[in-house]
């Protein structure tokens, strides 16, 4: 059952994330000198509907890393290293570049955002597929 919870809020970040990459992130060179009451708002109104998602996935996705089957171990593993690294790139990158836009920084950090904000596109769009191969792997 976990780990159908863990497929499941991992499936829902990676729509989030291509959501966010294609058209949320790239509308923000539309806001103009609006860049903190916008970002703000971003965070105030994204953060309860991600943040929850976000913890089951980090929760699960360490806890099947180290209580899966023998098959499956590998392939937990690597997918909770991969996570790990959303999480730093949130917390390292995006969150930093968001307090900067919320401090009215502006303009020239929108394309630090999208540029930044690939690296959890690719990882979460890898995890989904490695979760998809493992589903279909409990399948057969």
């Amino acid at each position: 059952m976990i780990f159908f919870l863990h497929c499941a809020a991992t499936f829902f970040m990676t729509g989030v994330i291509w959501f966010v990459q294609i058209v949320h992130y790239p509308l923000f060179e539309f806001v103009g000198g609006r860049f903190s009451t916008y970002s703000h708002e971003h965070t105030r109104r994204t953060t309860p509907v991600v943040a929850p998602v976000m913890i089951l996935e980090l929760l699960s996705g360490l806890w099947l890393a180290w209580s899966a089957d023998a098959a499956m171990t590998l392939g937990l593993r690597i997918n909770a290293g991969i996570l790990l690294l959303i999480w730093i790139s949130t917390i390292v990158v995006q969150m930093p570049l968001h307090h900067r836009l919320r401090e009215g920084d502006g303009v020239r950090l929108i394309p630090r955002l999208v540029a930044g904000n690939w690296i959890r596109t690719i990882c979460w769009s890898v995890r989904a597929l490695l979760l998809l191969w493992l589903l279909s792997s409990l399948a057969s």
